[in-house]
């Protein structure tokens, strides 16, 4: 069932039914700004443009380029200089939420936490004395 909503952008009342985050007028004007994305790219001599780049030219929002290419729109393959930044640190990443770098970390410091975690585990077993006791009847 759809509840209504705020456009964020115009401010207006829209049905939001999970799809859009938009209204439909603001959706409408985001895809006539993709397809001006989209031309700009096919061209050969800007398929290596950078964001700032393709804001410069187009017009286009920074935070929509970033959306386009984490729903996929927008290729990386096809347009290497294209990314999103990382949750992280910022740096343009093309997969996931976090760069190489920050998941390198992550996974550095997990691993840093199981082995401490380990070790206090061992130590605390080995510090368990059990006492047996013998009842004679």
């Amino acid at each position: 069932m759809a509840e209504v909503r705020n456009c964020p952008k115009c401010n207006e009342f829209f049905n939001y039914t999970g799809v859009r985050e938009v209204c439909h007028k603001c959706a409408q004007s985001e895809e006539d700004l993709y397809q001006i994305v989209y031309r700009f790219l096919r061209k050969r001599e800007n398929r290596a443009a950078t964001v700032e780049r393709i804001v410069e030219a187009t017009g286009a929002e920074e935070e929509l380029l970033y959306k386009w290419v984490r729903k996929g729109r927008l290729q990386t393959a096809m347009f290497p200089n294209l990314g999103y930044p990382c949750d992280n640190c910022g740096h343009l990443t093309t997969t996931g939420k976090l760069c190489t770098k920050c998941q390198n970390e992550l996974k550095a410091e997990l691993r840093t936490f199981e082995a401490a975690k380990e070790f206090r585990e061992s130590v605390v077993e080995r510090d368990r004395v059990t006492y047996h006791s013998e009842r004679k009847r």
